[in-house]
């Protein structure tokens, strides 16, 4: 494939058109009488490009060829969760139903809609083993803010905020973010030598001042924090909550649940764990889950059933920290998030974790001879190499993701988490065969 395209301007012509008008068959009327002067252009469109309707076509044709995405091959971006999105999302997100039902149309003429919202919460509680949630939030960031927002009402109510967030140093980046707008001040925990929690860092900062630990499972370097159980009792016994950013879900679906380990609060990426499109394909969506003890502060409305089998909306929440999204979160990526879950059913939805573990592994093992490996042990859904081996021949990673580039790949997440010099994180999900993954390393 050519990829040398001309800007239009240089392909113009004088005199080249796109259109041919026939005469008019009405008395000819100036602009300026029914158009006021000062609306009216007075360069006679000068310098634009003149074109054929197929040097237009084709102009922009060639360029839509040269888009990467899940559709045209492996997109190993790290904590990212790059995953082939099904078409029969798109079918059912665009059902007339769906697709034209106006926010603010009756309750009781919106029971599809409703049911719809209150199913995916139910089985967003079942997946994860939480009690309630919220399906308001607009994307990850903004679900994990909403964590936080709700952690703080809930603390407040039993009498005091507290004042620290502890936080792991392999966290995302909008994890201290949040808490920080949240009014609270983030303490760093080091990972140990293997990239874990070090459990004796903790319980060093552990204290009545806790308001929650942020971590998320597995973490950013692709590993189970095998601790959990005892991470969380370690912040329970301070009277802080435990949030989990939900990012790394994938590794997790139908083998274990976050409730089941004792976490009080966690978001999903949908657009990572439940095939959403990412990016210019969004928008996203980000819902929290949280135990039973937060369920009154989760945002307003919730969505619930009546005796009656009917749905409504539920303003009637007064320990709420009131409504984080308008309407009710981004409707249509709900949709496609439901329909994904339904298609694939609990045993789909534990294959797809399982394959995505087996896919990371087979990575690991295909390449650690060529790349270190951050940390040793079997890794979950994402392996985080280093260049630190290549640096002897002047090679580092920004390198090595422009020469993918060349060969047709899509690089990894480049130089995160940052307490991996040179960190080349791949995550290559579910959706890619042995023979992809075969290409890739090769």
């Amino acid at each position: 494939m050519v990829r040398d395209e001309g800007l239009l301007f240089e392909r113009s012509r004088s005199g080249r058109t796109a259109y041919t008008l026939p005469a008019l068959d009405v008395p000819e009327v100036a602009p300026e009488q029914v158009i006021e002067p000062r609306l009216l252009r007075t360069d006679d469109l000068d310098g634009m490009p003149e074109l054929s309707e197929v040097d237009v076509v084709r102009h922009f044709t060639r360029l839509s060829l040269w888009n990467y995405g899940v559709d045209t091959g492996l997109y190993p971006l790290g904590s990212c969760t790059m995953k082939y999105n099904p078409k029969i999302n798109e079918i059912t997100a665009r059902l007339a139903g769906f697709a034209q039902h106006h926010p603010y149309t009756p309750e009781e003429l919106s029971q599809g809609s409703l049911e719809l919202l209150k199913l995916l919460e139910e089985l967003l509680c079942e997946i994860t083993g939480m009690a309630a949630g919220t399906l308001q939030p607009a994307a990850g960031a903004h679900g994990e803010l909403t964590g936080i927002m709700v952690i703080r009402a809930a603390l407040e109510a039993r009498g005091d905020p507290h004042r620290k967030v502890l936080i792991p140093d392999s966290a995302h980046g909008t994890n201290p973010a949040s808490a920080a707008i949240c009014g609270y001040g983030v303490e760093t925990i080091r990972s140990n030598e293997r990239g874990l929690i070090d459990l004796e860092a903790l319980r060093r900062v552990a204290d009545e001042t806790v308001a929650a630990l942020m971590l998320t499972n597995p973490n950013t370097l692709g590993l189970f924090e095998e601790d959990i159980v005892e991470i969380v009792k370690v912040i329970h016994d301070v009277g802080g909550l435990v949030y989990m950013d939900g990012a790394n879900m994938n590794a997790l679906l139908g083998v274990t649940r976050p409730g089941d380990m004792g976490v009080d609060v966690i978001h999903l990426n949908t657009h990572k764990t439940f095939s959403t499109p990412h990016g210019g394909g969004g928008p996203g969506a980000g819902p929290l889950m949280v135990t039973k003890e937060l369920e009154p502060f989760l945002p307003a409305p919730r969505v619930v059933r009546s005796q009656d089998g009917t749905y409504r909306f539920d303003f009637d929440r007064p320990q709420s920290i009131g409504r984080i999204r308008a309407y009710y979160g981004n409707f249509g990526v709900l949709v496609r998030a439901l329909t994904y879950i339904l298609s694939n059913g609990a045993t789909g939805l534990r294959a797809i974790a399982e394959a995505a573990v087996l896919n990371a592994n087979y990575l690991a093992h295909q390449l650690r001879e060529i790349y270190e490996i951050a940390y040793e042990g079997a890794c979950m859904h994402e392996v985080v190499f280093s260049d630190r081996r290549q640096q002897k021949y002047g090679v580092r990673n920004l390198d090595i993701a422009k020469r993918l580039i060349d060969y047709g790949f899509h690089p990894p997440t480049m130089s995160f988490p940052l307490i991996v010099p040179g960190a080349l994180m791949v995550e290559p999900t579910e959706a890619n065969s042995r023979e992809e993954l075969d290409l890739f390393v090769a």
